[in-house]
């Protein structure tokens, strides 16, 4: 090649890499603005609309045992290959599946590795249930429908299916869970139930052998009046409040726990008298075999199991069958709400002031496992502080052996015995005195079994 033409063909390639160059430029410089662009809208997207016009979602946060399916969230058991299944999560995490079907929870119910959600889409309603089914405590279920395949365990929540009018438009007014059955009372002042009745806590007679697992059987109940209002369990006992504040029970009676005047097992619910009788209860809690009552007045009552000192105020025996009244609302104030768990209990008076007694870990620190009297819990162990001065709880319950608390600014605070992860505070050890619980969301109310804990939140924004 002669050097005129390499000259010349020189100066052609630099020609085109020039082009080249310019173009490549103004398409990076395209995207560069494009991209630039997108990012500002974003932002502008964020502080025009969600700082404004935000609408705070209904959010579910739960922690504790998932081997069960009580948490409801399938991942946990069937994680892709690279992971493990969590068989104990002790950390809050949201259960997504609500929001993504577009369902409003009103009312929610934990049993033994159970948990129950009364749900709404709509003006139709449904209940929905996951965990453990081993005796038909969450009805009957086959995976997939019609196969045969009938399922001891339920790992995402399922429909219960009950013998409704209106099956779709029928609201549940109180739903309840024992060790291993589920009391549900619905708008129309119906009550179902379903699950084990070894000893009639189901409401119904006793049968002999009677096979509970994989069983299709809901039971209605006839023999209480029209106007209960309330139901709860125990663990293997059922409660009924009527509107009247009557209560009335059935099950095992074993420490008394039904309060009828016997230690005998009982199918037909009965009415409660002892010292209830002339009083109107407004509230009945039992987690185990102990039960605590409050009435309209604020007073206390118990009955059942007191092997632990939850009834040592008023009796030196370990069982009573009939209620008695403890007289504590004179050092206490006046009451109310209770929680009885299997060896201690907790009471709630009007100035939001937590109150604890029984045998375990009260949240009274390491030194203190028992009182036979209630003792305060300090109120800067809830939040107190000079910033914050009126910190009040509006809510206890406890499982057999935690408790969990809410207070006035959707807080939740979680002490006890840390079964599986139930307390929520990131490490499966037990807690000596309340601790907050780290929530990405405000809680609105709050609910425990024995080995996991559920609240329903709203969001931030």
């Amino acid at each position: 090649m002669s050097l005129k033409l390499y000259t010349s063909a020189l100066t052609q390639l630099r020609k085109l890499l020039s082009l080249s160059e310019r173009i490549s430029g103004r398409e990076y410089a395209s995207g560069w603005k494009k991209r630039t662009l997108k990012r500002e809208k974003i932002k502008e997207t964020v502080i025009r609309y969600v700082g404004v016009n935000a609408v705070r979602t209904q959010r579910v946060y739960l922690w504790g045992c998932s081997a069960t399916g009580a948490l409801g969230i399938q991942q946990f058991l069937r994680p892709n290959r690279l992971q493990k299944p969590k068989l104990k999560v002790p950390y809050p995490t949201r259960l997504k599946y609500m929001n993504e079907y577009d369902f409003e929870i009103y009312d929610i119910a934990c049993g033994y590795g159970f948990s129950i959600f009364a749900v709404k889409k709509s003006k139709q309603h449904y209940l929905l249930a996951t965990g453990i089914n081993t005796d038909s405590q969450i009805g009957f279920h086959e995976e997939p429908k019609n196969s045969g395949r009938l399922l001891d365990y339920v790992i995402a929540p399922l429909p219960i299916s009950l013998p409704l009018n209106e099956p779709e438009l029928t609201q549940f007014k109180s739903i309840a869970c024992g060790r291993a059955h589920t009391v549900i009372l619905t708008q129309d002042n119906t009550v179902y139930s379903l699950g084990n009745n070894s000893y009639g806590q189901c409401g119904r007679g006793i049968v002999q052998d009677e096979v509970y697992s994989k069983s299709s059987r809901v039971n209605v109940l006839t023999d209480l009046p029209d106007n209960i209002v309330k139901v709860e369990c125990g663990s293997d006992h059922t409660l009924f409040l009527t509107k009247t504040g009557e209560v009335y029970s059935c099950g095992l009676g074993a420490d008394g726990q039904t309060g009828l005047g016997m230690y005998n097992n009982q199918g037909t619910p009965l009415k409660l008298e002892g010292d209830i009788q002339k009083e109107k209860i407004v509230s009945v809690a039992s987690k185990g075999d102990c039960v605590l009552a409050v009435s309209k007045k604020g007073e206390v009552f118990g009955w059942g199991n007191s092997e632990y000192n939850q009834l040592s105020m008023v009796t030196e025996e370990t069982q009573v069958n009939v209620p008695r009244h403890l007289p504590i609302a004179k050092d206490c104030g006046r009451i109310i709400q209770v929680a009885a768990g299997g060896s201690i209990c907790a009471v709630l008076n009007e100035h939001g002031e937590v109150y604890v007694w029984g045998y375990g870990i009260l949240g009274k620190g390491l030194q203190v496992d028992m009182s036979l009297m209630p003792t305060k819990i300090p109120q800067a162990l809830f939040g107190e502080s000079e910033l914050l001065p009126n910190i009040k709880v509006t809510n206890i319950i406890c499982g057999l052996n935690h408790f969990v608390a809410l207070t006035d600014k959707g807080d939740v605070y979680t002490w006890g015995k840390d079964k599986d992860g139930s307390l929520g505070l990131g490490e499966c050890k037990n807690q000596f005195f309340p601790l907050r619980v780290a929530l990405p969301a405000e809680a609105k109310s709050i609910y425990c079994g024995v080995d996991h804990t559920v609240t329903l939140c709203r969001s931030f924004c």
